[in-house]
């Protein structure tokens, strides 16, 4: 997998938290190591954290799979959040499961430092065509 300016465009969001990201061949990776400012005040990872690797994972995969200069936004993503998460690397990893001309279904995992899955998603993506 290759982190390309296409599948990987600078953002706020990425700085702000701290992930990377790679994609490529409808896979798309995105992880972080988790520190103060992913914790609520339960002493876990907030819920949004898992989602925002997800969908950008997600978009990743969606991005690595559409011709060139066509886009894609989010749809829905449904999550099921199975373990809580404290500490650690998290990684999402989204893969697609159909490419459509106007929609992308993917899959989604993210799994803590000892592979134990925390959260299950199913993502729809629309195509944005270019132009």
């Amino acid at each position: 997998m290759t982190d390309s300016p296409r599948t990987s465009p600078e953002f706020a969001l990425r700085d702000l938290l701290g992930f990377d990201i790679e994609s490529g061949d409808g896979v798309g990776r995105a992880w972080l190591d988790i520190d103060e400012r992913h914790i609520n005040p339960h002493g876990t990872v907030h819920g949004a954290v898992p989602y925002a690797l997800l969908d950008t994972a997600m978009g990743g995969a969606t991005m690595s799979v559409l011709p060139e200069g066509n886009w894609c936004s989010t749809v829905d993503i449904h999550t099921r959040y199975l373990a809580p998460i404290r500490s650690g690397r998290l990684t999402a990893v989204a893969t697609v499961r159909r490419a459509g001309r106007r929609i992308v279904h993917l899959d989604g995992v993210v799994t803590d430092d000892d592979g134990i899955e925390c959260v299950l998603a199913s993502g729809v993506f629309a195509v944005i065509p270019a132009g």
